[in-house]
Order: C-alpha cells, then sequence, then structure tokens
C-alpha cells in the first residue's frame, strides 16, 4: 500500500473523529485505525439495533461501510496480487453484508462482518515490526 493511498483511505476515517496522531502514523498504523473505527462502529450499531433506535443504527452501519470503502481504496493491486484481489472482494462482501444487517435488522449478520474484520485485522497486527518498517515512505513524519 502506498502512502498516498493510506492517506487517502484516513479521509474516510477522519469522519471517525479520532483523527489525532492520524498524521504521524505509519501507513500500517493507519490501516488498523481504520479497521478499529469500522469495528468500533458496527458495535455501536448493533447497540442502537438493540434499543430500536432506528436512524442512528442506520448512521452508524453506514459510517462502517464508508471506513470499510476506505480500506478497499487504499489496496494496492499493483503489488498485491491476489491478495489485494481477495480483499477487495471480502470488502465488498463486508459491505454488502452491511446493508442487508440494516434492512433486515440482523445483529447475526453483523457479527459475521465484525468476525471476517476481526480475522483480517489479527493478519494485519500479526505482521513484524521490521517488515512494516521496511515499507514506511522515507517522507512520512515518523522517519524524520
Amino acid at each position: 500500500m502506498s502512502f498516498a493511498k493510506a492517506q487517502s483511505a484516513l479521509k474516510e476515517y477522519g469522519k471517525v473523529g479520532v483523527q489525532s496522531g492520524a498524521e504521524f502514523a505509519s501507513p500500517h498504523r493507519l490501516i488498523q485505525m481504520l479497521m478499529e473505527g469500522a469495528l468500533e462502529k458496527i458495535s455501536a450499531a448493533k447497540g442502537f439495533m438493540q434499543r430500536g433506535d432506528i436512524s442512528k443504527k442506520g448512521n452508524y452501519i453506514s459510517w462502517a461501510i464508508s471506513i470499510i470503502e476506505g480500506l478497499r481504496i487504499s489496496l494496492d493491486f499493483e503489488n498485491g496480487g491476489e491478495i489485494a484481489e481477495n480483499l477487495n472482494n471480502l470488502y465488498e462482501y463486508m459491505k454488502m453484508r452491511l446493508v442487508e444487517a440494516n434492512l433486515h435488522n440482523s445483529e447475526e449478520i453483523l457479527d459475521e462482518v465484525v468476525n471476517l474484520l476481526n480475522t483480517v485485522k489479527s493478519g494485519w497486527d500479526a505482521i513484524p515490526e521490521d517488515v512494516r518498517q521496511n515499507h514506511v515512505p522515507k517522507s512520512t513524519p515518523i522517519n524524520r
């Protein structure tokens, strides 16, 4: 993933309201923040669903969809090959399932998306620090 793509994805995350530290975060950390933000929004949506607050439920599901779209557009198809293509398809599936969860008030579908996103996040989180550092562009603030 290029730093420019990570910054573009961060625009979606900026809507989450946790932009502090994002300007100096590595591209790897930006993606972690996007995933964390999507998980938080889905969790909140589930709570609103349980309380019958349809408007807020819809808003938070839409927010999660936007964040997942930020993850999708940050993919580097040129260097990511089959992994990037598979993630693209998975992110599209997650977005479709979130729309279905919203339409059908389905906590089960929200749980499915959370499980999928947690699986991707656990893989992302497991990337060793030396690999992360080797993929940080020289012009980022963390390398100054």
